[in-house]
Order: structure tokens, then C-alpha cells, then sequence
């Protein structure tokens, strides 16, 4: 193998025979570059399915009330559900061990004033645990405690976004007023979010204190609720199932009414991403493998041809002496060469160019287009293995061809 003159015939032969070369280089180079383009595309619809749920915890739940579609148990359809503070506490009772967090969450759109500087946004009355349901990362101060909630304090905990707008790049948002709708908010911190710049612009006040500023009221608008992080995907589906039948017996909603009461649970997402995922990857495995057998075919093909277009100088190799596996190593050494320098060559220009295009690829349902580079060694390693394989038949056909035969040959 590492036999000096045998390698000079080599390369004498790649450059005698540059079409040929090409040609096998060719075949392999393209075969391992849309490899590297389909595993790394289908990784990043992949991606782009899972960083959907970026936004909220994982096993999060969203309960919103609606409006009634059904008569039930003396009450016309069209009835409009109303959530108090008492439903939280009732599944906060019921359900001890099934829910890790719980909010409400009553929400209002607001002008809020800085000095000069004044803008419209939506503001959430939550409790401490919103925090951990909706991922709010806090980029200074805190977020809201138990204690703003039981002494209904008017603080506010304000978006990045909020922070641009209203105040000056250097100048320190904590501890100001904020003026929201005529009341004075002291602000208690900066969050940051991984949704999108939107959720950047929300601001947080204790739900106690937004009730207690609009008429001392008990409503919210939606519960949000972690479930047992323990829960595997059936049985997370399950108890949002049963959340939705308590609901309803609770507010004497039809068990069939499919409008009066929206569960979004993300435990089903994740159900119809991870099919979907594996559905991605078992097309991508066999679109892959057809790609690797298109391309041994191909190189196996190449190889017949090169081994019948030196078959006389096969004969007078031999007729001067050479053994049988002296040919085959030629033919095979030569094949080896060509497609390891060619595949290696695809997946490196593969790579690059997924390196230079991907980060600059924005959308929802397509990020960081990606593929492992074991994968793609493993692939192009087989690719040449078994393009090798396939023309080691010819090979030793070639090698068993008598020299006469040979040189009389077309």
C-alpha cells in the first residue's frame, strides 16, 4: 500500500485520465453534498418546530374562557365563561400534586408615560409564578413576589422594548415612576424574552393590584398552569383532558361544547412535532440511503469502465510478471484515492456553505440548519467503502483475465 512506484503509477494514471478522474470525483463529491444539504435541511425544519415553544415552559397549559355554543342545565347557549381568583384556588386544591406552577392573568392595554416620553402597550396582572410559566428572563431588578401580591403594591416590571422606548440608553429604569393609565408604578425590573421583540413589550403588575384598581374586582382573563414535570406525553395529555372536564362541570358548560372553553396545552404540540419530526427523519434516512446508493452504483459503474478500458494494459502487467493482487491493488488503491479526496471535498463545501447561509436563514419554522459532522464521515466512509466493493468484482475478474486474452482485447 504505501509502495512508492505504485503510487507514482497512480498518480500518473489520475493525470492521463483526467476526464475519468472527474468524472468518479464528480460523482462522489455530489452524492455526500446533497447529503450534508437534505440532513442538515431536515435538521433545521426540525429546529425551527421546536423553537415554537421557546417562548413558554415546556409543560405549560393555557385555559381560556369563551362563549357557550351549547344550551346546558337551564342556560341558553351564547353564555359568556367568566374565570375568577376562586378557579385558580379550586385547581390549586383539586389537582396538589399534578400542577408545578399556576397564574392568572388579566391583561389591558395601557399608555404609559416617562417624563416626555409616552407609548401605548398591553400590560398583564399576573402572580410571581408567571415567571417560570412564560420563561421571563430578568435582565435587571426582579419580578414580582408574594409580598406585592398580598399588599396589592403598585410596582411594574417592565420589557426591554418598554425600557428603549421610555428611557434614555444610560439612564437606570429601577426605582423610577412610571405613570400607566394616571397611576404612578414604581418599576422593579427589566425582563428580556426568547419568544420575539412582542413580548418584549409587555409590562407586568401584580394581579391583586389590578384588580383592586378596577373596581375591586375578582375576574382574570385566562389561567396559565405548569403541570408534573415528571408526567411522560400521555399522561400530560390526559390531565389537560381532565382540566377541561372539571371546567366545565364547574361552570355548567356542556360536556360536548367544544367553544366554551380553549385548553392549549403544549404537551399536544410537542405530540404533533415529535411525530412530525419522525416522520422527517425516516424520510430524510431513506432519501438518504438512495443518495449513497446512487452514488455506489455510480462509482461502481465508473470503475467496470476503467477496468475495461485498461485491460491491455492489465495483460502486459501481467505478461511482464505481476500477480493477480498487484492489479487489484491498483485498480482499488487508485478508486480509494479519488473517492475518499472527492467525498471529503463534498462534505467540506457542504459544511461551508451551511456555515456561510444558515445564520442568515430567519424564519419561525426553519433555523440553524445543522448537521452532525460523525454523520457525515460515517456516510461519506460508507459511500467509499462500498463504491470500492462494487468494483472489486470487476477487479478480480480483471486480474484473473489471462495476458494473451488481454492483449488481443478491443
Amino acid at each position: 500500500m504505501f509502495d512508492r512506484d505504485l503510487w507514482a503509477e497512480i498518480f500518473h494514471s489520475i493525470k492521463k485520465n483526467k476526464l475519468r478522474t472527474f468524472l468518479t470525483g464528480f460523482s462522489v463529491a455530489w452524492g455526500i453534498f446533497i447529503l450534508v444539504l437534505l440532513l442538515a435541511s431536515v435538521n433545521g425544519m426540525k429546529n425551527g418546530f421546536a423553537s415554537q415553544f421557546n417562548d413558554d415552559a415546556t409543560n405549560s397549559i393555557f385555559i381560556n374562557p369563551s362563549t357557550t355554543t351549547k344550551a346546558y342545565d337551564g342556560f341558553e347557549k351564547g353564555r359568556r365563561i367568566q374565570f375568577t381568583n376562586s378557579d385558580i384556588e379550586y385547581i390549586k386544591g383539586n389537582f396538589k400534586h399534578e400542577v408545578e406552577y399556576i397564574t392568572p392573568r388579566f391583561r389591558k392595554g395601557v399608555v404609559a408615560k416617562y417624563k416626555k416620553e409616552t407609548g401605548t402597550y398591553s400590560v398583564r396582572a399576573v402572580s410571581p409564578s408567571h415567571q417560570y410559566i412564560e420563561k421571563t428572563l430578568m435582565q435587571s431588578g426582579r419580578f414580582l413576589n408574594e409580598n406585592d401580591i398580598d399588599r396589592k403594591l403598585k410596582v411594574i416590571v417592565i420589557g426591554r422594548k418598554i425600557r428603549e422606548d421610555l428611557f434614555k440608553e444610560d439612564e437606570d429604569p429601577l426605582g423610577k415612576t412610571l405613570i400607566v393609565n394616571n397611576s404612578t408604578f414604581t418599576v422593579i425590573g427589566v425582563f428580556t424574552d426568547e419568544g420575539n421583540d412582542r413580548e418584549e413589550r409587555y409590562l407586568y403588575i401584580p394581579v391583586s393590584t389590578m384588580q383592586r384598581l378596577y373596581s375591586n374586582t375578582d375576574k382574570i382573563n385566562q389561567i396559565l398552569l405548569t403541570y408534573n414535570p415528571k408526567f411522560n406525553l400521555a399522561e400530560a395529555i390526559t390531565f389537560g383532558e381532565t382540566l377541561e372536564i372539571v371546567l366545565k362541570r364547574r361552570h355548567r358548560i356542556h360536556p360536548d361544547d367544544q367553544g366554551a372553553i380553549f385548553i392549549n396545552n403544549n404537551a399536544e404540540g410537542f405530540s404533533d412535532v415529535s411525530s412530525f419530526s419522525k416522520m422527517l427523519t425516516y424520510i430524510s434516512i431513506g432519501v438518504g440511503l438512495l443518495i449513497l446508493l446512487a452514488g455506489i452504483i455510480g462509482i461502481g459503474n465508473i470503475l467496470v469502465f476503467i477496468i475495461k478500458e485498461r485491460t491491455k494494459e492489465i495483460g502486459i502487467r501481467k505478461a511482464l510478471g505481476a500477480k493477480p493482487i498487484q492489479v487489484i491493488n491498483l485498480v482499488i488503491l487508485e478508486s480509494v484515492f479519488i473517492t475518499t479526496i472527492s467525498g471529503f471535498g463534498g462534505m467540506g463545501f457542504a459544511m461551508a456553505l451551511i456555515g456561510l447561509v444558515g445564520p442568515n436563514i430567519k424564519s419561525p419554522a426553519f433555523s440553524n440548519p445543522s448537521v452532525e459532522t460523525s454523520t457525515i464521515v460515517i456516510a461519506t466512509v460508507i459511500l467509499v467503502v462500498a463504491g470500492v466493493l462494487a468494483g472489486l468484482i470487476p477487479a478480480l475478474k480483471a486480474s484473473k483475465v489471462r495476458p494473451i486474452v488481454a492483449l488481443n482485447a478491443d
